[in-house]
């Protein structure tokens, strides 16, 4: 399926000379001059390899058609991540290099959506938004408007994250898990 190189996100997966890519990321550039282009950040499926690309954004790029559904998270071991559909009960393996910087986010009963391509899972799709501890932070000091100043912060999953004054050690917090930035206090 044909689809325009603006419309490319991050989880798409995308056809070229005969090899399957995972989108890592996708950015539009509109110059005030010249043509608008769209560079994507790709993985290689079949070894891992990264490539960049860039296409002007109207030129058509070849999307493969993949399997996507929603799986639960079971467990971690030395073959790799155990999820398993609600639905049919099917339990798939995903290898450490596709879940990558994610595995922070999997807990338990935590549901992702997993594309796999021939029965092989290639991306994983967190939702997005989740919930995280706050470990360890610097202490609030008195005075200090909540304007725009942010602090480091340490999650209880090892993430690093930057805060408001407010926010102190024991908090639950929810944050993007795209970006990995605040979004606001989690209500208990």
């Amino acid at each position: 399926m044909k689809v325009i190189a603006s419309s490319l996100r991050k989880g798409n997966i995308v056809e070229l000379d005969n090899k399957l890519y995972v989108v890592l990321k996708s950015e539009n550039f509109h110059p005030g001059k010249g043509t608008p282009t769209t560079s994507v950040d790709m993985r290689r499926i079949s070894d891992g390899v990264k490539v960049a690309e860039r296409w002007r954004t109207t030129e058509m790029v070849e999307k493969a058609t993949v399997d996507e559904r929603e799986y639960d998270y079971l467990y971690e071991d030395g073959e790799g991540f155990h999820f398993m559909e609600p639905l049919s009960y099917d339990q798939i393996t995903v290898s450490a290099d596709v879940v990558g910087d994610s595995k922070v986010f999997l807990g338990e009963g935590v549901k992702v959506y997993i594309q796999t391509f021939d029965g092989v899972a290639i991306a994983i799709t967190l939702p997005q938004k989740a919930v995280v501890e706050i470990a360890e932070t610097e202490p609030v000091t008195k005075g200090q408007t909540a304007s725009s100043s942010y602090k480091p912060a340490i999650c209880t999953n090892g993430l690093r994250v930057l805060v408001p004054p407010h926010i102190g050690a024991g908090t639950k917090i929810i944050i993007n898990t795209e970006d990995l930035t605040y979004q606001e206090r989690a209500k208990d």
